[in-house]
């Protein structure tokens, strides 16, 4: 990108108070992960049954849970686990199914319909109740949120990166990389390949607010990250008994998870205007 492009971005990123907000809200949340241990006011898994349920107050700004733990840390901590697990299923779930969709979209034929045809079956299922199913029979853990959902995100990116890949086969480049001899692997890699990333760079910043919140969906019914794990969804779930005299204790936690998706879809907004000369 030279000098003349890069300002353009910025100009249309400065011009945008939307995408704007929306860089800030996730840098704020990047900062706050990489900064908990340090910022945190307590230890996040530390108990206090004399201090539960505790309002906020200068003491606790977001008061404390039912077993006296202070929620401000807990919310803090809780920005790691969910930048962790959403960077993971983005590229987990990305890069198969953007391999998947430039394979299918580049041979076409049988393997095309083979690949579309799996990636149909996935379709048909609701990603939040297939994203239940196999975290049920993997068992509830983190690491399972991560293959669960990448399992069933992965088609947003095949459909995409295919229809990119039909398109560009059919470019003269791509004909006179065939007419030269050039292997069908140089030229997925070389031709086909950089011409869906764009597109799937948007599109994976736009589905991050819902992969966040297929996640804390599953940790709030259970099938997620569990007990004492400082993870938004349980957090919510744990507080949602108390919502008539705590409010607290699932409000703070809510609150995160909205902006942060709000954070996510603002930015995919703007990139999608840069990035898409189509809009220009």
């Amino acid at each position: 990108m030279n000098d003349s492009t890069f300002r353009d971005v910025l100009r249309q990123i400065y011009n945008n108070p939307l995408t704007l907000a929306g860089i800030i809200l996730i840098a704020a949340l990047l900062i706050v992960a990489l900064l908990a241990p340090f910022i945190a006011p307590s230890d996040p898994f530390a108990t206090d049954p004399i201090n539960k349920l505790e309002p906020p107050s200068l003491n606790h700004l977001f008061g404390t849970d039912e077993l006296g733990r202070d929620i401000l840390s807990r919310v803090l901590y809780g920005a790691r686990i969910t930048v962790r697990i959403a960077v993971l299923i983005l590229l987990i779930s990305g890069s198969v199914g953007t391999l998947i969709g430039i394979i299918a979209g580049y041979f076409g034929g049988r393997i095309d319909n083979v690949l579309m045809r799996i990636t149909d079956i996935f379709i048909a299922f609701p990603r939040l109740i297939l994203a239940m199913a196999i975290s049920a029979a993997l068992g509830p853990s983190l690491r399972n949120v991560v293959i669960a959902l990448s399992v069933a995100q992965w088609t947003y990116f095949a459909r995409l990166a295919r229809s990119k890949a039909l398109v560009a086969r059919e470019t003269d480049y791509v004909e006179a990389a065939h007419a030269v001899g050039t292997s069908d692997i140089r030229i997925l890699r070389v031709h086909i390949l950089p011409e869906t990333l764009s597109p799937v760079i948007i599109q994976g910043t736009i589905i991050m607010g819902s992969i966040i919140i297929t996640a804390a969906g599953l940790g709030f019914i259970g099938f997620g990250a569990q007990p004492p794990t400082p993870e938004w969804g349980v957090m919510v779930s744990n507080g949602r008994n108390f919502m008539p005299v705590s409010w607290w204790v699932s409000t703070f936690p809510g609150l995160a998870i909205m902006l942060t998706v709000l954070g996510f879809n603002l930015l995919g907004d703007g990139i999608r205007d840069i990035l898409d000369p189509r809009l220009s």
